[in-house]
């Protein structure tokens, strides 16, 4: 493996299924949507999406389930099996499943199917948890952890992902993971002591989150409790002081399966020795990563080889610019890429990438690692490292992925990505562009754009030199 910790995911699982299509007129005997053309994708579910998701982070991943012998618990172990090992339980009903219609990637309607539960713990199921390093609860409240709350008493997991008609979670859990209705509801359930501050002032939304986080923790007697909260990030409470952490960047697309992203990185991280705020923190930027490349309806096909795209231990970039491309080049899209080694950002820079964003539907900025820019630039440079040069890319509304490569020039990641339209600035005007032929081989092309006289890293290294004397 990879050094990183196992872990046993224990939770319900479900399968989810996709039917996409598009919509462009109502239907004559109702006035609801015609999605026509539907392409199916079936995925894992609920505890089956965060194992696979931990499983896909290149760990050695056990899930302890509920799972019947009918289509669709076959179809989950067909989907599971390649990537992790699972501990069945048996289960009375069928395995859950959630059907959603989507037109232009939009969800239209959900259908849910199977009312499925876990009935008992087994004998495996209990060995496998009392030789766990490290414990992920993913519940949906259909059965799962409940049927082994005596076992995780004595072995508290490192997240609990709650569910509101699941159980609470086990004394001295280390992160409890709800979103922000669920803790809302949770909080709302204690009794009014509990959940009183002592005045009646109106608080602000943040504030509230606050209280109700704080009072979680002490209710639970849980380390620490953390609410999700979509596009503003995560409120991380140990029962005082909270700590806010942001998303690195505003994604707005499908958020599905975002929350078992969260979960299943905060586990992994703990796993591996993170403190709480570091796998907050770490767990916020994979999960908006995660909806900025198409959710969970982005998910395809096996990981990707490494060496491609910085990891997060590379950067703080986890995005995988191969899925955000093979979903907008689903729908129809264009895909723009841009490349150099953005050492010192400045002005020029930024004015290039936003015309490049302007030209398509979605923008990867392939940059220089380290070494490919030592070589090109001499020694002192970068003056950036490349975690802290992907950091600056991603925090730009108009970079929607970051892609490393370490040669000289860009071509094998191209020939990788296959971006519809190649950009470089106008200081390039005149010279031969090497990627152009390689652009022609797919029906790409290569373009330049206007680029802001007199800026450069190195004229602003000379600037800053100068002052300095």
């Amino acid at each position: 493996m990879t050094g990183k910790a196992p872990l046993v995911v224990v939770g319900d699982a479900l399968l989810d299924r996709d039917l996409t299509g598009h919509a462009d007129r109502l239907a004559p005997d109702a006035p609801v949507p015609v999605v026509a053309d539907c392409a199916e994708r079936v995925r894992p579910g609920g505890a089956a999406l965060a194992a696979y998701l931990a499983a896909r982070d290149g760990r050695d991943v056990t899930l302890i389930t509920a799972l019947d012998d009918g289509p669709a618990g076959r179809e989950l172990r067909r989907l599971l099996d390649p990537f992790l090992t699972v501990v069945p339980l048996p289960m009375s009903g069928e395995v859950p499943q959630k059907t959603r219609v989507l037109a232009q990637g939009r969800p239209v309607v959900r259908l849910d199917h199977g009312a499925g539960r876990a009935r008992e713990a087994t004998a495996e199921a209990r060995a496998a948890l009392a030789a766990a390093s490290a414990v992920l609860v993913s519940d949906y409240g259909r059965g799962a952890a409940d049927t082994l709350r005596a076992e995780l008493r004595g072995r508290p997991p490192e997240v609990w992902d709650p569910h509101p008609r699941g159980g609470p979670p086990v004394a001295g859990a280390r992160l409890v993971t709800p979103a922000r209705a669920e803790a809302h509801g949770f909080a709302a359930a204690l009794t009014a002591d509990q959940n009183d501050d002592g005045g009646d002032a109106p608080r602000s939304e943040l504030r509230t989150v606050a209280h109700e986080a704080c009072a979680l923790v002490r209710h639970w007697r849980v380390a620490a409790v953390t609410v999700t909260l979509g596009a503003r990030g995560a409120l991380l409470s140990y029962g005082e002081h909270p700590l806010l952490v942001p998303v690195p960047a505003a994604h707005h697309g499908d958020p599905c399966g975002a929350g078992d992203r969260f979960a299943a990185t905060a586990a992994g991280q703990l796993a591996d020795g993170a403190l709480v705020g570091e796998a907050v923190e770490g767990a916020v930027t994979a999960a908006t990563a995660f909806v900025g490349a198409g959710g969970a309806a982005g998910l395809l096909g096996p990981p990707r080889a490494a060496g491609t795209v910085p990891s997060a231990d590379d950067a703080d970039d986890p995005d995988d610019p191969a899925g955000l491309v093979a979903k907008v080049r689903a729908t129809g899209g264009t895909v723009v890429a841009a490349g150099g080694c953005f050492d010192l950002l400045h002005a020029g820079h930024v004015g290039l990438l936003q015309a490049a964003r302007r030209i398509g539907d979605c923008l990867v900025v392939c940059v220089n690692s380290d070494t490919s820019v030592r070589r090109r630039k001499g020694d002192g440079r970068p003056v950036n490292p490349l975690a802290d040069r992907v950091r600056v890319l991603r925090a730009l509304a108009c970079v929607d992925a970051v892609a490393v490569f370490d040669e000289d020039t860009p071509e094998r990641l191209l020939a990788e990505l296959r971006p519809d339209v190649w950009v470089k600035g106008g200081d390039y005007a005149g010279a031969e562009l090497p990627e152009a032929a390689l652009l022609d081989a797919w029906g790409g092309q290569a373009v330049l754009l206007p680029y802001l006289d007199g800026r450069s890293s190195t004229a602003l290294m000379t600037r800053a030199a100068e002052g300095a004397r």
